[in-house]
């Protein structure tokens, strides 16, 4: 059974459509990607998810249950925007937010210095929200979404604001819940941690699924545009091949563009005719190359 489950979810506002027959499943102990341009329907979809808004039309299973009160302790929610109080100290509010979901204070209390610890921060449990930069004040609304061990946990924009060796740290964090069992639903812009993080992905478009499945799978739907050739000198002729749109010049070789895969090979052997090859590599497009052309293609 899977632990999230949305089944042809419609939202209408007057006469928009915000959300279009939405279909996903998230597993247990799976990062799922929810990916789409502003006002593509993915803020409404985390909210009706959460139990702030009701879908007008299609279902919602938790664990195989509609909505009810226990989603309370079930549920963890990072939002995009900051919402912890910056003059309460992170423990008061930590805590507290933890009692709000079920927890006991004791149990509450000691998963917040687990957390402090585990994020290289313990002397932070008496220090107030605003007295925290802004890439900590992150880390502290991380804790809160995940302080009462949730099942489901949505995630929005959940490294905003991060420097790059605390966004590796939160994602190193990030895997160790749902190595625990915890199923996410992880909503950015940054197409790169979608690649690390998910293994199945939902693009939204103008609220509609305009591309849903594996990752692995939906990259093999797309070809592969472009070569990259390491070789210890100057290759010439790569630019009258067969195939081949644009050669860019790099430190270590080249950047081939290709409009046909068996433009490869060619690139191959003219290299090997010249030079010792010391890199060769087909490259698959990249989740970003993807949206742009599953979401690209349908603007009007």
């Amino acid at each position: 059974m899977n632990a999230l489950k949305l089944e042809q979810v419609v939202k209408v506002y007057g006469d928009k459509r915000a959300v279009n027959q939405i279909n996903l499943e998230v597993g247990k102990g799976e990062i799922y990607g929810l990916l789409g341009a502003n006002g593509a329907g993915k803020t409404t979809t985390m909210r009706m998810v959460l139990g702030l808004i009701y879908p007008d039309e299609g279902q919602i299973r938790y664990n195989g249950k509609g909505y009810s009160k226990e989603l309370n302790r079930l549920m963890g929610y990072l939002p995009e925007e900051r919402g912890l109080y910056p003059k309460i100290k992170v423990s008061e509010q930590l805590v507290y937010l933890a009692q709000l979901r079920g927890m006991s204070k004791a149990d509450a209390d000691r998963n917040l210095k687990y957390w402090l610890d585990r994020f290289n921060v313990p002397e932070y449990y008496d220090k107030k929200i605003e007295e925290l930069s802004k890439g900590n004040q992150q880390k502290m609304q991380f804790i809160a979404a995940v302080i009462h061990k949730p099942q489901i946990i949505i995630m929005d924009e959940a490294f905003s604001g991060l420097d790059p060796v605390n966004v590796e740290l939160l994602k190193d964090t990030v895997k160790e819940v749902r190595d625990e069992g915890a199923s996410i639903l992880f909503s950015t812009h940054r197409m790169e941690h979608v690649e690390e993080l998910c293994q199945n992905i939902t693009i939204l478009h103008k609220s509609n699924t305009v591309l849903q499945g594996n990752l692995k799978e939906i990259k093999r739907q797309f070809p592969r545009e472009s070569v990259m050739l390491g070789t210890d000198g100057e290759v010439t002729g790569l630019q009258q091949i067969a195939g081949v749109t644009k050669v860019d010049r790099l430190e270590t070789g080249y950047k081939i563009g290709i409009s046909d895969e068996k433009a490869a090979q060619e690139i191959l052997r003219t290299a090997m005719q010249q030079r010792t090859v010391n890199r060769f590599e087909v490259v698959e497009p990249t989740l970003n190359q993807i949206f742009i052309k599953a979401v690209g293609e349908r603007h009007e």
